[in-house]
């Protein structure tokens, strides 16, 4: 029930685009910004596998209103032999997830705002069978120039978190599954940074910390250096890093996840 109240809370949020600095929009005119990306890897030889990496990013603007909304989805297959001795695939990585956020600026083309985020994550292959949060709060544009931006925000929010299924015992086929909720600080940061007119690179942060020791913090961090190919194409290299505090037996606290992908803006 409380996972169905987060993901409404998520979809009633007017539409977002992945957390990112908005130029200023005309007075009273609203722009919607769109982006695309699709990364595909095959491999062959000493070890087969394909992957498939893809997301899509929204932002629209209106007056004092920024709102975001980012989806990103990654599959894995890789060959292993079976039981029988044959060659299949399997999937060995299997994620996406979807972050919408509002920000509402308290003057116009103020540096200050206050803004709702939410955030929804299924992983096949992590401790959690999804995890979920909503955090709202202040935040700041700290600077702007032509070749460099950086802002940040902070606030109160909730995080719901539902650990993957294991059998009982050995023996017994019962399920368990544990959930957790708790009360947590939210704190977002981004930089942005005009290399060129080809080259931008960009650096995230976000870190949802538990108020409770016993409760599992989470912290992200996403590194991308995007190359313009022509005016609406984009080369782009991303590194993520992925932690929990706390984790089930079996599973590592620290994931890195490594892709380039192709970009098109429409």
């Amino acid at each position: 029930m409380k996972s169905k109240i987060a993901i409404a809370a998520l979809l009633l949020l007017p539409l977002s685009g992945q957390y990112a600095m908005a130029e200023e929009a005309v007075a009273g005119e609203s722009t919607f910004t769109t982006s695309a990306e699709l990364g595909m890897l095959y491999k062959t030889g000493n070890s087969k596998s394909g992957d498939i990496k893809a997301g899509l990013n929204i932002k629209h603007e209106k007056d004092q209103w920024l709102n975001l909304l980012a989806f990103n989805a990654i599959a894995k297959k890789t060959e292993v032999e079976n039981a029988d001795g044959e060659d299949v695939y399997e999937s060995t990585d299997n994620k996406w997830d979807i972050l919408g956020q509002t920000n509402y600026s308290l003057h116009e083309n103020g540096k200050n705002y206050l803004y709702g985020n939410a955030f929804y994550q299924q992983d096949k292959f992590s401790s959690f069978s999804y995890q979920t949060s909503f955090s709202a709060g202040w935040g700041r544009h700290w600077w702007e120039t032509e070749t460099s931006s950086f802002f940040a925000d902070i606030g109160p929010g909730v995080k719901y978190d539902v650990t993957r299924a294991v059998a009982a015992t050995d023996t017994d086929a019962a399920i368990i599954e544990s959930s957790e909720t708790a009360v947590i600080v939210q704190a977002q940061a981004l930089y942005t940074k005009q290399i060129n007119d080809f080259v931008e690179f960009k650096q995230y942060f976000v870190a949802k910390q538990a108020l409770e020791s016993d409760k599992n913090s989470v912290y992200k961090s996403e590194t991308s250096l995007t190359t313009k190919l022509i005016d609406s194409l984009q080369f782009k290299f991303t590194f993520r890093v992925d932690y929990d505090t706390e984790v089930e037996e079996g599973f590592e606290k620290t994931n890195t996840e490594t892709s380039v992908t192709l970009v098109y803006s429409f």
